[in-house]
């Protein structure tokens, strides 16, 4: 999904690649931007010093590769804008080649840990990968595309079984009911106009618990932000329950690189500090408000003020479900159409719910919020974020994350 910058990313060490080591793949890819610095370098007039300083600081310290990668990235978009006279047609080409095998080596990369959130995978995908790299570092361009579209072909066939097989058989002693629960937690199977699905969740009645949003950074935050665990938000608020939050920039995305664990939407954390306030790019997303005593969806974030009575807003998308009414039926983005377990927040009356409906689509997801008899839902992170919890993980543990939803006796 086009998420908020998403997802609003850097260069840490994701311990869900079992051979290769992010970090040893960010200083592989720097290289890869160093050698073409440097071979612009060579052609180039202007920007000596400035070039010569990143190339220094990046070769002579390994610890400062990410400020590195900015600093280099910087100079690429300096390159980029120099006048055309004092760049050759050799280098101009070049300079296209490069930008194509990076971007194409950063989003294969990006696609192959969306799918080791989902599933083992084997040893080959991560072979390919590694081979990519070095012919890039080789500047065999050609060669390295051929391996980046092998393993794309790859990625995609598991992506298809894991489709076909992606609504889960519904365990025996899973109880079958379109009823919420009142009060506390539940797992059980909701029959929908689009097939059968497991839901856990968590109800609270709103007179007798804050909902509130905790996050993990005190202030607005650009980049290598701070993140925790689900459990951890948990343990400091006190909370009996809570499940993550919007979307945001993993720290395992490449792309998210000088913009780390950052979000773009509208959140009033429990502080009453209000995020991304001056943020207008997203104020058409919905967004949730809890008071003392009520619950009020909006279909767009600039409905509502920067009121700090309330106990806890935030916004993200889609609206799947807006006054008994599905709002979402689908878009062209194949990450919210593609099955996987889809965290949400929802009110019955008076009720929130927490939960998350495993095997559905985005789409799919707004007929199990409607079978259940909620009123309005909105969806929130998933993927490798998701997370609920309630006297324990009950999904998840994902990723640390930068803000979550928490449910706190009043």
């Amino acid at each position: 999904m086009k998420t908020t910058r998403l997802p609003g990313i850097t260069f840490p060490k994701p311990t869900i690649l079992r051979k290769i080591d992010f970090k040893i793949v960010s200083i592989a890819l720097l290289s890869f931007i160093v050698t073409f610095l440097g071979a612009s370098y060579y052609f180039s007039y202007t920007n000596s010093n400035s070039i010569k300083a990143s190339l220094s600081k990046s070769l002579q310290n390994e610890n400062d590769y990410k400020v590195s990668l900015e600093n280099i990235s910087q100079e690429l978009e300096n390159l980029k804008t120099q006048d055309q006279i004092k760049r050759n047609e050799e280098l101009n080409a070049t300079i296209k080649s490069m930008e194509i095998s990076y971007d194409t080596a950063v989003s294969v990369y990006e696609n192959l840990l969306k799918l080791k959130d989902k599933t083992e995978t084997d040893d080959k995908l991560d072979d390919l990968f590694t081979s990519s790299l070095t012919l890039l570092s080789e500047r065999k361009y050609s060669e390295a595309n051929e391996k980046l579209k092998e393993l794309t072909k790859n990625i995609d066939e598991v992506e298809a079984k894991i489709a076909a097989a992606a609504q889960p058989t519904i365990p025996a002693n899973i109880a079958s009911s379109n009823t919420p629960p009142g009060t506390g937690y539940s797992r059980q199977s909701v029959t929908t106009d689009v097939g059968t699905f497991v839901v856990s969740m968590v109800a609270a009645d709103i007179g007798s618990t804050r909902v509130i949003v905790d996050t993990a950074s005190e202030g607005d935050c650009g980049n290598d932000c701070p993140v925790l665990s689900l459990a951890d938000y948990v343990s400091r608020n006190g909370a009996f329950a809570g499940i993550n939050g919007t979307y945001f920039c993993p720290a395992s995305y490449p792309s998210c690189a000088g913009k780390t664990n950052t979000f773009d939407l509208l959140v009033m954390n429990k502080n009453k500090y209000y995020f991304n306030s001056g943020n207008n790019v997203y104020s058409n997303n919905p967004a949730v408000i809890f008071g003392n005593g009520y619950v009020r969806f909006v279909s767009s974030a600039s409905q509502w003020g920067r009121d700090t009575s309330v106990d806890g807003v935030i916004s993200n998308y889609p609206l799947t479900l807006l006054n008994g009414n599905i709002t979402f039926g689908g878009d062209d983005d194949p990450k919210k159409g593609s099955r996987g377990a889809r965290s949400f927040v929802a009110n019955k009356g008076n009720t929130v719910y927490i939960g998350v409906a495993s095997g559905v689509t985005v789409a799919e997801s707004a007929h199990v919020m409607k079978s259940l008899g909620m009123e309005n839902a909105m969806n929130l992170d998933s993927g490798g974020s998701t997370a609920l919890w309630s006297s324990g993980y009950k999904a998840g543990p994902g990723r640390n994350i930068p803000n979550a939803i928490l449910f706190v006796k009043r």
